[in-house]
């Protein structure tokens, strides 16, 4: 892993072939949720990922946020990497509404949305601080919190139900990165503010997400994890959801990741061998 800045965005670029994947992190992650994909690249690709403004190492970096400005700062990130229209555009969870936002507004020979990137219209009268509690469970509790060392950050992680029967040394080598603070009063590097209002958007602009989608011109790949964030049965893209989306776009392949949840589609080494291979073939 090479790191890089532009801007006060820190990157980090996995492999060293000339053929570019830009990948896109979720709501409360960093640059490491794609660490695990990025090692399995097959030769001549290369992965740049990015900390999203208010995360990661990117997290001084100030609002507003909203996944439009999220965009402008993935195609400032493809300009400085010299990513060209035969580069291909990935994002995860949120990432992948960003991904879709970029893909709008630039051609990139391929778009890969991980579990994310449909839109998800918030029923009338919903709250949307809410429903983003609802949704993210102990993935937003913690930006709140502070802990006394290292080790109960990971113990804290450990009990995610996502992640409690599917630790790795991935999983363990994102969470460490997210890490900051004094001895005694570590918190995530996740900005409360950035999540909040980029969570607001997303759950409030269903009808901009939609109008981006369309108007895509590469291939677009979904890849689907049949579990949710907190490894619950239902995933976050329903099939119903899936099937009108591939229904109104042409270009929209729909794949399910069998036996993964919405994080470990990432860092499951089966899982991660699979993203890399849709993004890359």
């Amino acid at each position: 892993m090479r790191v890089d800045e532009v801007g006060g965005l820190r990157l980090a670029r996995f492999g060293d072939g000339p053929r570019v994947v830009i990948a896109v992190h979720g709501i409360t992650a960093s640059l490491m949720a794609w660490a695990a994909v990025g090692r399995r690249l097959p030769d001549g690709w290369s992965l740049v990922a990015m900390d999203l403004r208010g995360r990661g190492h990117s997290a001084g970096l100030p609002g507003p946020y909203g996944l439009p400005r999220h965009a402008e700062d993935v195609l400032r990130v493809a300009d400085h990497v010299g990513a060209d229209s035969g580069a291909v555009l990935a994002g995860h969870s949120m990432g992948a509404y960003v991904a879709a936002l970029a893909a709008a507004r630039r051609e990139f020979a391929r778009v890969v949305l991980v579990d994310g990137g449909l839109p998800l219209p918030l029923p009338a009268g919903t709250d949307p601080d809410a429903a983003l509690a609802a949704t993210l469970g102990p993935g937003l509790a913690r930006l709140s919190r502070t802990f006394a060392t290292p080790e109960d950050y990971v113990a804290f992680f450990r009990s995610h139900p996502a992640f409690v029967n599917a630790w790795n040394d991935d999983v363990e080598a994102y969470v460490r990165y997210d890490l900051t603070g004094p001895p005694g009063a570590l918190r995530s590097r996740a900005a409360g503010e950035a999540v909040r209002e980029d969570g607001r958007w997303l759950l409030t602009e269903a009808e901009e997400i939609g109008a981006a989608l369309t108007s895509i011109t590469a291939p677009v790949s979904l890849l689907r994890a049949p579990r949710g964030l907190l490894d619950q049965e239902t995933g976050m893209l329903p099939d119903e959801l899936a099937a009108a989306w591939t229904a109104r776009l042409p270009l929209l392949e729909d794949e399910v990741v069998a036996d993964c949840n919405h994080y470990t589609i990432l860092f499951d080494e089966r899982c991660a061998s699979l993203v890399a291979a849709r993004l890359t073939g």
